[in-house]
């Protein structure tokens, strides 16, 4: 099996991949052979495009507020009924926004934390769940997670981020273990700043600079870059890595 169709004949469901980081997932899958549904909220049009350029034939967009545990786990039963079942599933969907606890009053704080959770970590956390019983009937398969530094870092203006991450980090390993007897394997992977759509504002304004330059490399990642690393741990070759976070952040943070 060659890297060019090391995917052939899977079927991969991803989340948040009508942009960034999900789109070059869904693109990089596509292109080594497999069938993958394209999951995504509101952006219609961008999923469409997402589809638009992913190679083969097969593929599907669906749509759900991941905050919403029925609608998470009715689009992974769309889409694994769309696909004919599933072996990978790559939780990437997440949201980010500032709420610092000094300047926010309770209400907005409660907000910003349930809005957070709601998709970082409990979204992926019931997308999962579904997910595993058809991947359990497949025979076994994979769950690569997308997580962040800010796990390990801390996210001091956006707390709620670096919660959900970390939560999300700890929910990967106990599902390596968990999992490992229906060869089921569980990774994450663990990026700094990217360029995505959702990073534009704070890349493009006056700390930007600052931003690229916490990396040595003095620059943020591309989506493709990232995506290498979640097609390796999707592939069969990484198997012995289940339970691993990877880091991914061009040493901008280095954990021990």
């Amino acid at each position: 099996m060659t890297a060019g169709n090391e995917f052939e004949g899977k079927r991969a469901l991803v989340t948040g991949a009508s942009r960034g980081i999900g789109r070059a997932v869904a693109i990089g899958l596509a292109g080594r052979g497999a069938r993958v549904a394209v999951h995504y909220h509101q952006d219609r049009v961008a999923a469409e495009e997402t589809l638009s350029r992913l190679a083969g034939e097969g593929h599907a967009s669906l749509s759900a507020d991941l905050a919403d545990p029925a609608a998470a786990r009715a689009m992974v039963e769309k889409g694994a009924e769309h696909l004919g079942g599933l072996d990978i599933l790559v939780n990437n969907a997440g949201v980010y926004e500032h709420h610092p606890i000094d300047r926010l009053g309770f209400d907005e704080w409660l907000d910003a934390w349930n809005r957070t959770i709601g998709v970082n970590l409990l979204g992926a956390v019931h997308t999962t769940y579904a997910a595993v019983r058809h991947l359990i009937a497949a025979g076994g398969g994979k769950i690569v997670n997308v997580t962040s530094r800010g796990a390990f870092r801390g996210e001091p203006n956006a707390p709620a981020y670096g919660a959900s991450k970390a939560g999300l980090n700890s929910f990967s390993q106990s599902l390596a273990v968990a999992l490992a007897p229906h060869r089921i394997f569980v990774t994450a992977v663990a990026p700094g700043w990217v360029e995505t759509d959702m990073a534009a504002p704070f890349l493009s304004g006056p700390e930007g600079e600052a931003i690229r330059n916490q990396s040595p490399l003095r620059r943020v990642a591309r989506p493709e870059e990232i995506a290498e690393t979640v097609l390796f741990l999707a592939s069969s070759r990484s198997d012995f890595l289940t339970g691993a976070v990877v880091d991914a952040n061009g040493a901008s943070y280095l954990r021990t």
